[in-house]
């Protein structure tokens, strides 16, 4: 609670005499979905970074030497979901990473030969990975579920009346409005409408 309280009094700091004054802050539209997302962002941005400049320790730990060049082009890749799931066009970014999950698996995969001495670690590798898209899948999901704006689905507003201290409580309020220091020297707008009409 007192952070809220002080998120609203730093936002009242810059408001000038006659601007209306913050008095508490609503709750936040961010869902679960979308810190998930946020998340998954971050971990993108740091594993493809990871990807694009420490490929050799990579595939050396996947016995995988050979396919650095691969692996920078997998980091990008990563790079870009991470960008989209930070972005508005989060749905984007979640979903572009479960069909990179994909191609991870199916190139670690490869990996899990009979005569590869680092066949260990590429079933830790794929155990990670297999849990790394299970999450991705389902906050794909559930932010594609929280943010459709299918045809033909109706929204209810009746709970809203447009007065958040209720409609009693907003009667009057406008009385000891107070005009802001830079539109007082403004022509009174009945003026100006009857010069326009005259003309």
């Amino acid at each position: 609670m007192t952070n809220i309280s002080s998120l609203a009094s730093l936002s009242n700091i810059t408001r000038s005499e006659g601007d209306p004054k913050v008095l508490r802050s609503g709750p936040s539209s961010r869902g679960v979905p979308d810190s998930l997302a946020k998340g998954l962002g971050w971990f993108s941005l740091g594993l493809g970074l990871t990807e694009l400049l420490a490929p050799r320790s990579i595939t050396r730990a996947l016995g995988m030497e050979g396919k650095e060049a691969l692996v920078r082009v997998y980091g990008a890749r990563e790079i870009g979901s991470g960008i989209l799931s930070l972005s508005v066009d989060k749905n984007l970014g979640l979903w572009s990473r479960v069909a990179g999950d994909g191609l991870d698996i199916a190139t670690v995969l490869t990996a899990f030969r009979p005569d590869n001495p680092k066949r260990g670690n590429v079933a830790i590798a794929l155990a990670l990975l297999i849990g790394i898209t299970a999450v991705d899948l389902i906050d794909a999901q559930a932010s594609t579920a929280r943010h459709s704006r299918a045809v033909g689905r109706k929204r209810s507003y009746r709970d809203r009346s447009g007065f958040p201290r209720g409609v009693q409580a907003s009667r009057g309020a406008a009385r000891d409005f107070k005009t802001p220091p830079d539109l007082r020297h403004a022509p009174p707008l009945a003026s100006v409408s009857k010069r326009t009409s005259a003309a």
